[in-house]
């Protein structure tokens, strides 16, 4: 992963809830200067406060990049706020969910980055999807790999349209892994075993595969597979996983109707 230790200008973090404090972390531990942030954030947290950057500073004078991490519904009145710290060799990386490049561009005279990162990252262990606009050059889009990189992977694409089915994977996917760990909770209990120990059996064997899947070199399908043993008991709950009315068709359709919102959300 590429350091941030040369990095010149000021970098302007707008809103430091979750998201923006985990990049925050990310970006002070490839060794960027707290002094070369300035943080623009109402309710800032004392963990925030005591990281040494500039935080709502009176003046910003030397953008070289704008990283915006607020919530979408706020975007219409913050956004337009931040005209006159961008001009046309400053970089904005906008981890808004639903939020376009086309609403973007439409404030900011600046080479542009929208991307989608998912929940992780308050781990490290995040992916992101991003997606540049026209403006943004090589050395910039290198830039913004390595910012987003400091909370977990990066895939870039070419195509925004694409980031809806993003938003359906990656950025709501968390979510329907714990979901499967609930339910396999509630299953456990439902086979006898003690409501309690049921949902510790399947937290543990959630993450540990997750670690696991993330470890190993191996495909999730030869992983599978290396469980299962014919005839087995593993066997027996995949027929039933497995089947034309199993987890297959539920996930396409979860996904299809996450996608499908993702779409009315960004107008």
């Amino acid at each position: 992963m590429s350091s941030l230790q040369n990095f010149s200008g000021t970098l302007v973090l707008v809103g430091a809830g979750k998201m923006g404090g985990a990049m925050l972390e990310g970006w002070l531990a490839l060794g960027l200067d707290p002094n070369k942030i300035a943080i623009l954030e109402p309710k800032p947290s004392a963990e925030i406060a005591a990281r040494g950057v500039r935080l709502n500073p009176a003046s910003i004078k030397d953008a070289s990049v704008i990283v915006i991490a607020i919530k979408p519904q706020d975007a219409a009145i913050v956004v337009p706020t931040l005209k006159p710290l961008a001009n046309a060799t400053t970089l904005v990386v906008s981890v808004m969910a639903g939020k376009t490049l086309g609403f973007l561009e439409s404030a900011l005279p600046a080479a542009i980055v929208r991307a989608m990162p998912n929940t992780p990252a308050a781990i490290g262990r995040g992916i992101t999807v991003a997606v540049p606009n026209a403006k943004v050059t090589q050395d910039q889009r290198a830039l913004a790999d390595t910012l987003l990189g400091a909370v977990g992977a990066v895939e870039w694409v070419e195509d925004e349209s694409l980031l809806d089915a993003v938003t359906a994977v990656s950025g709501s996917g968390p979510a329907y892994v714990f979901l499967l760990a609930e339910s396999l909770a509630r299953a456990g209990a439902a086979a006898g075993l003690p409501a309690d120990l049921a949902a510790r059996l399947a937290r543990a064997t959630v993450s540990g595969s997750g670690e696991l899947l993330h470890r190993s070199a191996l495909d999730a399908a030869t992983l599978r597979a290396n469980v299962t043993s014919p005839g087995g008991t593993t066997a027996a709950a995949l027929g039933v996983l497995m089947a034309g009315d199993g987890l297959d068709p539920l996930m396409e359709k979860a996904v299809a109707a996450a996608t499908k919102r993702s779409k009315e959300l960004a107008g």
